[in-house]
């Protein structure tokens, strides 16, 4: 059993004593082996703003390059397409059905998604794609995925829309609106929301109110529309745990055999211990080369502090 196997069986242990049941936290293990660090990647998408915008966001439209994506290491190749997507249409199902509220109560405000990672180089925007990607395909839903890693905003890099107006230029100038610099894709029910101007203050501009009253305006403008942020590590920046606060589900992703029982326990940490909280194990090995698993995890305490990750970079993963 690897490091993140002990980690998440203690977690459901020691989560097994909450009598009020609030507190959830899932695992959804992602066996695949594309999976590269985005830090280094500069794949631009082509746009081709002669084509009509889709709906009624006022960004450029986006054509998404599937064979670029894929070369970067972002898609699978096309001889495991058919295995990444039965994949993610598990891991979706029950964001979606937490949305909706279809089993069980809806979570407040559970179609706003925030997809986060202890540190970086875990499969965060791989996973962030792919899961918008997989959403985008439903009949009643639509996806809008916005870069909220302030500090290096991937989404934006490989979307080509790294200088475009986004998120932190709503959240200084409340006269802009958040729709107007939305960018439709050729994707059916696929949309991007850029980063927007570089701040150090951006950890300042996601708690401020102004961030909150946005949150508000999406999750009730469509409520069955998704909106997934592709937010910075939680173990690396100030900005994540912010953010969480203002999203009814978050995914963390934790990458099998390198992502130590330490980070995962202290990125936990950072979030509220009520939170509906998603664990991803991406590029896990089962039985055979090709296996999938499946399973969910529940607990109260999140365990190691966040103070713990000093010597844990020490540590062999």
């Amino acid at each position: 059993m690897s490091k993140i196997q002990d980690a998440l069986s203690k977690l459901q242990r020691d989560r097994g004593s909450n009598p009020s049941g609030k507190s959830r936290v899932q695992s959804q293990e992602s066996v695949e082996p594309f999976a590269r660090a985005v830090d280094r990647l500069e794949v631009p998408v082509k746009v081709d703003g002669s084509k009509r915008r889709a709906h009624y966001y006022g960004g450029q439209l986006l054509s998404v390059d599937r064979d670029r994506l894929r070369a970067a290491g972002l898609l699978a190749p096309e001889s495991q397409e058919r295995k990444l997507a039965d994949e993610y249409r598990q891991i979706k199902r029950p964001l979606i059905n937490n949305a909706i509220g279809r089993g069980s109560e809806p979570i407040e405000r559970g179609n706003l998604l925030m997809v986060a990672s202890a540190i970086t180089g875990e499969g965060k925007t791989f996973t962030c794609i792919n899961l918008c990607l997989s959403i985008a395909t439903e009949k009643d839903w639509s996806v809008l995925l916005i870069d909220a890693d302030c500090a290096k905003p991937h989404v934006s890099r490989l979307f080509d829309i790294e200088n475009a107006p986004g998120l932190l230029d709503a959240l200084r100038d409340h006269d802009l609106k958040l729709e107007s610099l939305v960018c439709p894709t050729d994707v059916p029910g696929l949309s991007v929301l850029p980063a927007g101007g570089r701040d150090e203050h951006a950890a300042e501009l996601l708690a401020s109110a102004r961030m909150e009253s946005l949150c508000q305006q999406l999750s009730k403008a469509d409520p069955k529309r998704m909106i997934v942020f592709d937010s910075s590590p939680l173990l690396q920046t100030t900005e994540a745990p912010v953010l969480a606060t203002h999203v009814g589900q978050i995914v963390v992703v934790v990458q099998a055999d390198k992502t130590s029982q330490q980070r995962v326990t202290a990125a936990l940490s950072k979030l509220h211990p009520e939170a509906s909280i998603s664990l991803i194990l991406n590029q896990a090995k089962g039985a055979t080369e090709d296996a999938y698993g499946y399973g969910s995890y529940y607990g109260k305490e999140y365990g190691q502090d966040a103070t713990d990750i000093e010597r844990d970079h020490g540590q062999r993963d």
